[in-house]
């Protein structure tokens, strides 16, 4: 198997789920129709907090691990500088030497802003290679690396917004590129980000109520070959919000929930024979039966993904994935975390729950967290991600700058 079954086979079984044995090219033509991208690693959720809160996080308290889930809460980090490491082996049920590491730092400017950077290196294992009798010649190793910059600013004190600008690498051929008209898929992206926190009282408690929008990887399509075929990247808007309420001096619990939404084309159905086969027009092109053409520009695809769905709004709907999950924190030292995200059957049927918890003392704290599906032997199932976070220099009380906003 070479580098690139090995990926496409392990990259269709982590999204569509049962969908796998459904046809792409005419995805739509049986019970499900999941949407599918390049470079979908730089969607994976890569750290073990909002991993363990079923892959939320657009509102939850900033932290280190906010350049990936809502790059405007860095603003409102309360150190002067940190950064973590997270790694976790990756279907593992599958093969035994993929993983996903995330690397991240940020650093305050000032009182109202915050630099982050952060790169993401999602390594695919190594590949056997052989001849046409079978016999070995090699090995490949392929991998695929994003690095990002952020800048995220406070607009007043409960409001802040941000900037990402990300590089993605991918290369899934190995030492093969350059062979046959293929090479390195890049891209550039984009991330935008918005942070509201407004401090309450409920039941008599000092509570806090947050509420997030994030629009990740907007940005060009990516190409493995000479050739014009191009695919889009995992454009996503997430929102969300969570509620937290400290019970005592002690004891403080966080409730979160978020939508997602990929703004991605979403495939078609294609027009077929009598004998199943897919027909073509004079060009050569495949006939749409229902729904609009995929192979459409960024902008096009982009807006064009909430109404191209061939079932219309029912399908749209379908696309939409939940997430939900509390974290309870005793003195700020110990956390539990539980989580469960949906996804439609007919969209990748990703459900699952999670698990996690949480250490910290002084500088330093470490994360876990744990994935179990509801499906049997499902590619997904126990995941694992372990995160390392230091935060240093905890700033000084500052003024005001506002009034809310």
């Amino acid at each position: 198997m070479n580098g690139i079954s090995k990926y496409l086979s392990c990259l269709c079984l982590l999204i569509t789920g049962n969908a796998f044995a459904q046809s792409f090219i005419n995805g739509a033509s049986g019970a499900s129709n999941p949407i599918t991208t390049a470079v979908p690693f730089v969607g994976f959720a890569p750290d073990s907090r909002g991993s363990a809160l079923g892959d939320a996080g657009v509102a939850t308290s900033p932290d280190v691990y906010s350049t990936f889930w809502n790059n405007a809460k860095l603003a409102f980090i309360e150190k002067d500088m940190g950064f973590s490491f997270s790694y976790s082996p990756w279907l593992g049920r599958i093969v035994d030497d993929m993983s996903l590491n995330y690397l991240t730092f940020y650093k305050k400017i000032d009182r109202i802003q915050t630099f982050g950077a952060s790169m993401r290196y999602f390594d695919l294992g190594e590949i056997y290679k052989t001849d046409i009798q079978g016999l070995p010649i090699g090995t490949e190793n392929p991998k695929e690396v994003a690095i990002d910059a952020t800048y995220s600013r406070k607009l007043t004190d409960r409001m802040s917004i941000a900037l990402s600008t990300r590089f993605i690498w991918s290369n899934l051929t190995g030492d093969l590129t350059g062979a046959t008209g293929a090479k390195n898929g890049t891209s550039v992206a984009i991330d935008l980000g918005y942070y509201y926190t407004q401090p309450m009282k409920f039941g008599g408690l000092d509570s806090e109520l947050s509420f997030g929008a994030h629009l990740s990887n907007f940005g060009q399509k990516v190409t493995y070959s000479t050739e014009s075929q191009e695919d889009f990247i995992p454009t996503n808007l997430r929102l969300g919000t969570s509620f937290t309420t400290n019970i005592d001096p002690f004891n403080t619990i966080t409730l979160v929930f978020d939508v997602n939404k990929l703004l991605v084309p979403t495939p078609p159905i294609y027009a077929t024979d009598e004998n199943g086969d897919l027909q073509t027009d004079a060009n050569g092109d495949y006939i749409i039966e229902s729904g609009k053409d995929p192979n459409r520009p960024l902008l096009s695809g982009v807006f064009g993904s909430f109404s191209d769905a061939p079932g219309g709004f029912s399908e749209e709907i379908k696309e939409i994935m939940l997430s939900v999950g509390s974290e309870y924190w005793y003195r700020d030292v110990f956390a539990v975390r539980v989580g469960y995200f949906l996804e439609s059957e007919e969209k990748g049927n990703r459900k699952f729950f999670t698990a996690g918890i949480g250490f910290r003392y002084q500088v330093f704290g470490v994360d876990f967290s744990y994935l179990i599906p509801k499906q049997n032997n499902h590619p997904l199932g126990d995941t694992l991600r372990l995160s390392f976070l230091f935060n240093l220099d905890k700033n000084e009380p500052t003024e005001e700058i506002g009034n809310g906003g």
